[in-house]
């Protein structure tokens, strides 16, 4: 090799050298700025409970050995000088083992003992009587399983998160309209107003509460399937801002990046439940009455899951 040629290939290693180096940086300097968001924003979600563990196990989950655990989704319509209702309530048990995921929907208007206040009343009522923990309390004892964690949610900002995932794509049973937005029998692509639309209408629907809950549980998917797919890390700014803002778990970051590592191959299959009852009116008031045999059958299926005695 002429002594040419070696200094123009010395001149190319160099510049690649540089190129190389650059982009090693470059990717430390983003997944830094990823991590800085991501643990800001777990910083202003997390919210502790005044409670250690459930009473209903009798020792704190262990997510690393990869044990199940279950969640409950607290959708709260919260507007200035009031707190709101748990209008939206989700049970999610998590299982490794199985590579599951079960979701059931409670019926806000599902009557049941409310602990802690020792009175018969709706179920979504137990968060404005109190907070996570009377709900929590109130869950448990209404299916028999302990409760891990819970995730709040601010519908009045959940259209953010839409937004933040950069819009969802859901698969309505039927036609309708909802705040002056037009909604397709099949497949519609969903901003994040378009998305509030369509989680909060009921009137319209044969099926009443029980379709607005499938709706519900649609719109969640949507939000996991793109929140986790690579096109969103380019907004990943945007998503964590909109969790920080309304977004409030008894969660941890390690408890989170544990669960990123031990159970995400439990989030592509997930088995949709539902509760049914019937109508009564007592005392004047509507309720969704749960006779013994479905809340049974509901309970043993979530404590298989959960992997209880």
């Amino acid at each position: 090799m002429s002594r040419h040629n070696r200094k123009k290939k010395g001149k190319w290693l160099k510049i690649t050298g540089i190129v190389v180096l650059l982009l090693f940086l470059g990717a430390g300097i983003y997944a830094f700025t990823v991590y800085k968001s991501l643990t800001n924003a777990v910083e202003t979600m997390h919210q502790p409970i005044n409670r250690e563990k459930s009473e209903k196990r009798q020792e704190q989950i262990a997510l690393k050995n990869k044990e199940p655990f279950s969640v409950l989704m607290l959708g709260v319509d919260e507007r200035e000088g009031d707190k709101g209702r748990s209008d939206t309530m989700i049970v999610l048990t998590v299982n490794p083992n199985e590579k599951s995921i079960k979701m059931v929907s409670i019926p806000r208007d599902t009557r049941t003992e409310i602990i802690g206040r020792g009175v018969q009343d709706k179920i979504n009522h137990a968060y404005a009587f109190g907070n996570e923990e009377m709900s929590m309390a109130t869950v448990e004892n209404f299916l028999d399983i302990p409760l891990d964690y819970y995730i709040k949610v601010n519908m009045e900002g959940f259209k953010d998160i839409v937004d933040a995932v950069g819009g969802i794509t859901v698969n309505s049973s039927l036609e309708f309209s909802q705040n002056k937005h037009q909604f397709v029998k099949g497949q519609n692509s969903l901003d994040g107003d378009a998305a509030l639309a369509y989680i909060r209408m009921r009137k319209e629907d044969p099926n009443g509460d029980f379709g607005r809950q499938d709706r519900q549980r649609q719109v969640i998917q949507g939000i996991i399937k793109k929140g986790v797919s690579f096109n969103s890390l380019t907004n990943f700014d945007d998503i964590f801002v909109a969790l920080g803002q309304n977004v409030r778990t008894n969660l941890s970051y390690k408890e989170m990046v544990d669960i990123q590592k031990n159970y995400r191959d439990a989030a592509g299959n997930i088995e949709q439940m539902t509760i049914s009852g019937s109508g009564q009116t007592i005392n004047n008031v509507w309720y969704l009455v749960v006779d013994e045999a479905e809340q049974v059958r509901i309970q043993n299926l979530l404590k298989s899951h959960l992997e209880l005695k």
